[in-house]
């Protein structure tokens, strides 16, 4: 989980998004939330996840996990007392807070994806080839 909430940290920084800000903060948590899922609740079935993230020329940030199990997530109360189970309803909340959506979708090979789309508020650097963005 760990090293897909640092992958997408190290990709939102060179898209220029400041790692302390909130922002970042929720976007971090939302894809270890969805990691976790990928991991946790396919039943070992699935052993390895993917995670891809795009900036659209429409200015939304699209990240997606996928995994290689066919259930997709069930709607479930999270209990107030339960220890696990609040992954979804966590990741819901933050994405309607930064008025974004969620999406579950099949894919071709049998697994699924689960994906954000959220708006991107920031402006993006410009990258020269083979070098570090512009400033």
């Amino acid at each position: 989980m760990s090293a897909a909430r640092n992958y997408v940290a190290v990709v939102l920084a060179e898209w220029g998004l400041p790692g302390d800000s909130g922002t970042a903060d929720t976007v971090r948590l939302i894809v270890s939330e969805l990691a976790t899922n990928a991991v946790q609740h396919t039943s070992g079935l699935s052993p390895t996840f993917t995670v891809d993230i795009a900036l659209d020329r429409d200015e939304q940030l699209r990240i997606g996990v996928t995994d290689s199990h066919p259930r997709f997530p069930r709607r479930l109360p999270a209990a107030v007392q339960q220890d696990n189970g609040r992954g979804m309803v966590i990741i819901r909340w933050l994405t309607a807070e930064c008025g974004g959506r969620l999406s579950v979708r099949p894919t071709r090979e049998g697994g699924k994806t689960v994906a954000i789309e959220l708006p991107w508020t920031v402006p993006v650097r410009p990258v020269t080839a083979g070098g570090p963005p512009e400033t």
